[in-house]
């Protein structure tokens, strides 16, 4: 089922996802759409609004991906299936984060089992973990304003890098239909 909303995160968007959340056992909220759509801010707000009354924990992509190049491939498939499966079972969530400088992943942390979990980031909502998901959302933006505002954000020393990443997360997004397969839109 589609629902729309244009524009600004509403109380609508809110009630919905806490209604979702509250009626889902171990939910899973996935936030996905292209590189600087505000994929980030949106799960923030989320949260925010939701982990008065429910333990949430947001994961970020950029913890998840294996640098640059391999990105959006088989390993962070089998990372985010491990993750979900875990989450769904009650589990403590046990994974490495990217540590970017140093272009490695850093040592395994433990994190507690909450009772959401919101993934964001590109290719968060990836067909491999549908099944798992509550619900998912999908920021729409012109893939050429969110380069520039990752740009803005990050600097000119990823240009070469956000360039490529712009044609990945297209064919990622192509090849697994995410925007057609999320259950909310949003424009920003």
């Amino acid at each position: 089922m589609w629902r729309l909303w244009v524009g600004g995160v509403g109380m609508q968007l809110i009630d919905a996802l806490d209604e979702i959340a509250q009626g889902v056992d171990q939910p899973i909220i996935a936030i996905d759409g292209p590189a600087g759509a505000g994929k980030t801010t949106l799960a923030s707000t989320i949260f925010l609004a939701l982990s008065p009354h429910i333990s949430t924990k947001v994961i970020h992509m950029d913890e998840l991906y294996p640098g640059w190049e391999s990105a959006l491939g088989d390993e962070l498939t089998k990372t985010l299936t491990w993750v979900t499966s875990c989450h769904k079972a009650k589990k403590p969530l046990l994974y490495s984060s990217f540590n970017w400088a140093a272009n490695e992943f850093a040592d395994p942390k433990s994190h507690p089992s909450t009772q959401l979990l919101i993934l964001e980031g590109v290719a968060s909502a990836q067909i491999a973990i549908e099944e798992s998901l509550a619900t998912s959302i999908w920021l729409d933006l012109d893939p050429l304003i969110g380069y520039q505002r990752v740009i803005d954000r990050d600097g000119e020393k990823i240009s070469r890098e956000m360039t490529q990443w712009l044609v990945m997360q297209e064919q990622h997004f192509a090849a697994d239909r995410t925007k057609e397969r999320c259950e909310f839109l949003l424009s920003t």
